[in-house]
């Protein structure tokens, strides 16, 4: 699996001008099945997101995880995270898993991260969504199991 996480003061998706999720302060979680994965890798992606001390402190350094802090999270399907950019000037998507199988594992993951605590909301997967945040600090940080 591929993540794409932001830490946010807000965050919401929506489809066709509605909002179907939101989450702050917390995470905006874009997440991509590839293939080859499995639930086990969706499970230790949303472990080690859960776990993950990006969040500050009393004293301002990052020590602190989603879980530690009580916040939530807004996991969104993003197939283009899969995306390869090595030869010509279209993207291919080819390593991305395929559409059922991506959004099981997608579903997957958002139901193991909430397992684990925090509240957790998500997009549509397939859909065409309109992601709309506010990055603290910024802090963006790419993950790959």
């Amino acid at each position: 699996m591929r993540a794409l996480i932001q830490r946010v003061t807000e965050a919401q998706v929506a489809v066709a001008g509605e909002v179907i999720g939101r989450t702050g302060p917390g995470l905006l979680i874009l997440v991509c099945a590839m293939q080859g994965d499995t639930e086990d890798a969706a499970e230790r992606m949303a472990a080690k997101i859960a776990k993950l001390r990006i969040f500050k402190d009393e004293a301002g350094k990052m020590n602190r995880s989603l879980l530690d802090m009580g916040g939530s999270a807004l996991v969104v399907s993003q197939f283009t995270l899969a995306a390869d950019t090595r030869s010509g000037n279209r993207p291919g998507f080819s390593t991305a898993a395929p559409p059922a199988e991506g959004e099981r594992l997608y579903l997957h993951f958002a139901r193991a991260l909430a397992a684990l605590g925090p509240q957790v909301e998500t997009g549509r997967f397939g859909a065409d969504m309109a992601v709309s945040l506010t990055n603290d600090g910024p802090v963006t940080i790419w993950l790959e199991s």
